[in-house]
């Protein structure tokens, strides 16, 4: 009797997720009333971002979740247990102060409640992006973010409108005062209209939008101000930046794909690289610019995507950290040996250093 009033709990809160998006949108008039207004007129306030406080005596750990892609069979399999699982030791050994997750975290509306149900019951705030297949398969991306949102230790939020879902910041604090700023934001799917990122086609890949980069420096200065001097950040989003197919050929000479040859880093990218490129690329068929205003601006040090299951590679491009998070799981395509999570380390001084930590994921073996 216990086990089955159990899973008529289960039941009931996972009605209660499909039901209740669908009915409050209805009576606050829209989709629209979740998101923010804004313009680039408006002053920037320091309650803009969420904040969280580091303790001075530690470094603040960020663990990074990239594309489990579940989908509704596997959640209903091992196959999730094992995820799970991996997981659950990711966390044990780097305890981390903050999940991010740099999207694909599910396809399927099954998936998707179990998804988010999971990564709350770690009780460790969590800050997800979307991916290119967050919005598949499920109600649509406005019923994914209505129930992130309202996840109990979820930090995620709409943005502004006209800009995707889940344009945020988050302000890592020590001591009351801003040390670190985390940009979250949508790079949305594939290009539907002719924009700054290229032109409608298959697996032409969407990107930030241009109302987006707008955003981003009105951010950037912003929190300059009220923290009193510029703060240094990391933006995280799914798709790569085109920078990523320029920077690796700059740092291994190779201007030619090919999985049977990764390439090795030359000169003085030599030095503070890491990781490999097994994958073609998934960066949008145009420069949309955005690298350039990171340049501009000179607060970001670190990027950190998704998308690309097979790529690892971390290097420093004109200034800039460029960084793949590995993969958390076979979900969709994978590499055995590209397998676990990527971190984010701050210090007391505020700089952010990532790391791979890489895990053989059950049922593998170290030889496979």
């Amino acid at each position: 009797m216990e086990l089955f009033f159990k899973k008529l709990v289960v039941i009931l809160t996972s009605l209660t997720m499909f039901i209740e998006p669908q009915i409050v949108s209805f009576f606050r008039g829209g989709e629209r009333a979740f998101f923010e207004s804004w313009s680039p007129e408006q002053t920037y306030s320091r309650s803009y971002a969420q904040e969280i406080e580091k303790d001075p005596g530690r470094d603040f750990v960020i663990l990074n979740i990239a594309d489990p892609q579940l989908s509704n069979n596997e959640t209903l399999g091992e196959l999730f247990q094992q995820v799970k699982a991996q997981t659950d030791q990711m966390i044990a050994d780097l305890q981390p102060d903050l999940l991010t997750l740099t999207g694909d975290n599910a396809w399927g509306d099954f998936a998707y409640v179990e998804f988010i149900k999971w990564i709350d019951s770690y009780g460790i705030p969590w800050a997800p992006v979307f991916g290119n297949h967050d919005p598949e398969r499920n109600p649509g991306p406005f019923w994914a973010a209505y129930n992130m949102a309202k996840a109990k230790h979820c930090l995620f939020r709409y943005g502004p409108k006209d800009m995707g879902y889940g344009n945020y910041i988050l302000n890592i604090t020590q001591n009351g005062d801003i040390l670190h700023s985390l940009i979250l934001m949508d790079t949305h799917c594939d290009v539907t209209e002719e924009n700054l990122n290229g032109t409608p086609g298959f697996h032409h890949f969407d990107h930030l939008w241009e109302n987006q980069m707008q955003w981003y420096a009105w951010a950037i200065d912003g929190i300059a101000v009220t923290a009193g001097h510029p703060v240094e950040s990391t933006v995280l989003f799914h798709i790569p930046l085109y920078e990523y197919k320029t920077a690796w050929e700059e740092a291994t000479g190779l201007t030619e794909w090919s999985a049977s040859h990764p390439g090795s880093f030359k000169g003085d990218y030599a030095e503070d690289s890491f990781g490999i490129r097994l994958d073609p690329g998934g960066w949008p068929e145009k420069n949309n610019g955005f690298f350039s205003l990171l340049k501009e601006k000179g607060s970001t040090k670190n990027v950190l995507c998704g998308h690309d299951h097979c790529n690892s590679y971390s290097l420093v491009y004109q200034g800039i950290r460029l960084t793949f998070a590995l993969k958390d799981g076979p979900g969709c395509y994978w590499h055995p040996k590209l397998n676990g999570c990527t971190t984010l380390t701050i210090g007391a001084e505020g700089h952010a250093v990532p790391e791979h930590h890489y895990y053989t994921f059950p049922g593998e073996t170290a030889e496979n």
